[in-house]
């Protein structure tokens, strides 16, 4: 018998955590933190259900930092296991983890120097200490590669298209397949290759990010040439916070497009985000996972200045006149966009342009529902730009493209659990799989635990997949 616990992303799209107990070994697929409302950062300060030391393996499905930036406080508080991911997931993990901790030290110590925290001395989650401790565990694995993790235990990662290295999780003990969908992306992804389903699963984690809409089919490059142009002929300013991963890179991809076929006028753009330029140059390493040719990469590299510095950041605000900022971080929870959202926000001929999932509880949502005001360090900045959401730009996968790649299993689950959304879209998901696949479905709430037996009875069995092929274990 195995059992498996949903220590996060239940209900709503962060804190991804998944325990899975199976052949004696307990393994935690994803580890990340909470974000977005006050009461689910609180979950972050919460004592673990388990001894970290207890466990025998991390799995990670990607690098973002609701999937693993909590490893730094599982680590702190004793795990000295492997941490499993692909090589694309590694490299980025060593920026974002970093990136994090370096994010949470500076906002303590703003909050102590200015004394705007209720806790007397603030300090971070986690320090850049315990990100190098954590970095030392990572064991990178291909995609494809089956590896044992016992006799009967054993994993691979599979494309999940999302951002660069993500990948679903497939785990098989015995002839039994549990898979974790990961974060899924589009199969017409211009960045990513399209998300690959495991062959089947008796039991499925899929997550439910847009489980209750489809993604607009406007074209992207129209959306911001648009946008552009309205607030150029202002004479405004574009302020666009980005995600670092995957958003940015797509975002120069189609400036640099825009550019070259004469729909953009050539004002200047920067990319003030020092992780987003450390993950461009990541897309030249990893080059077989995604769809960008060399000439493609060499046109982002192009297409913004760069300011890799603190005082290059300060220079862009001495400027005038039409330009664009792309700063991290992309739900304005962070980051050097802070700083260009108080300058800039209060002017009614910029814009800010929000081009990806802003969480409940985030600046990013507030300014999504056009909030009059948004607090920054303690103060808060009345809006009077104009908010502008890209609509057509995402990096996951619609209730529509999701269906079309669970079909691609070869056969139904026993089970199915559907995860990483909030409430309304889990459930229409949930809703959908039923009424359109005929499956068994659930949406689990958070710390639920099931127990899911080896070898599941079905009415219609499964052929063995390749899945169940792994080293160190009878077929």
């Amino acid at each position: 018998m195995m059992k498996l616990t949903f220590l996060g992303a239940a209900q709503t799209v962060t804190g991804s955590r998944y325990l899975l107990e199976a052949d004696g070994k307990r393994v935690l697929i994803d580890c990340g933190l909470f974000q977005g409302t006050k009461n689910l950062r609180l979950r972050n300060w919460e004592t673990l259900p388990f001894a970290a030391d207890t466990l025998d393996a991390v799995i990670l499905t990607h690098a973002h930092i609701d999937h693993c930036g909590y490893l730094p406080v599982l680590v702190r508080n004793g795990y000295r296991g492997p941490v499993y991911c692909t090589p694309g997931t590694a490299d980025l993990c060593d920026v974002m983890l970093r990136d994090s901790a370096r994010l949470q030290e500076e906002d303590a110590a703003f909050a102590n120097r200015h004394g705007f925290s209720k806790h007397h001395p603030a300090l971070p989650l986690y320090t850049t200490s315990d990100v190098e401790n954590t970095l030392r565990l990572i064991v990178p694995r291909e995609f494809d590669s089956p590896f044992a993790l016992s006799n009967r235990l054993g994993f691979r990662l599979l494309p999940a298209g999302h951002i660069l290295g993500a990948a679903s999780v497939v785990l098989c003990c015995g002839h039994t397949v549990i898979a974790f969908s990961g974060d899924l992306g589009r199969p017409e992804d211009p960045l990513m290759r399209a998300p690959a389903p495991p062959a089947h699963a008796d039991y499925l984690v899929v997550e439910s990010t847009y489980g209750d809409r489809l993604h607009d089919a406007l074209n992207p490059e129209d959306e911001l040439a648009a946008m552009f142009a309205r607030t150029f002929a202002r004479g405004g300013i574009v302020v666009m916070p980005c995600f670092a991963v995957g958003r940015t890179q797509e975002i120069l991809y189609y400036i640099a497009r825009l550019k070259e076929g004469g729909r953009m006028p050539n004002v200047p753009v920067y990319l003030d985000s020092p992780m987003a330029i450390s993950v461009t140059d990541l897309y030249r390493r990893h080059m077989g996972e995604h769809r960008l040719t060399v000439s493609q990469m060499r046109a982002i590299d192009h297409a913004a200045f760069m300011a890799r510095t603190v005082d290059d950041s300060k220079s862009i605000a001495s400027r005038r006149g039409p330009m664009v900022i792309v700063a991290g971080s992309g739900m304005a929870t962070g980051g050097r966009v802070l700083h260009h959202l108080n300058l800039y926000a209060p002017d009614p001929r910029n814009t800010i342009a929000l081009v990806g999932y802003q969480a409940p509880g985030t600046r990013g949502a507030a300014l999504e529902a056009h909030a009059p005001v948004i607090k920054l360090h303690g103060d808060y900045v009345r809006v009077r730009a104009e908010v502008s959401s890209i609509s057509s730009l995402s990096a996951h996968a619609d209730y529509r493209e999701t269906i079309r790649w669970l079909a691609g299993m070869n056969c139904p689950p026993v089970r199915t659990f559907v995860t990483h959304g909030e409430p309304p879209a889990a459930d229409a998901l949930r809703r959908r799989i039923v009424e359109t696949l005929h499956w068994d479905c659930c949406v689990p709430q958070y710390r639920d635990s099931v127990e899911l037996p080896e070898d599941p009875v079905r009415e219609h069995p499964c052929p063995p997949c390749e899945a169940a092929q792994l080293p160190g274990r009878e077929n």
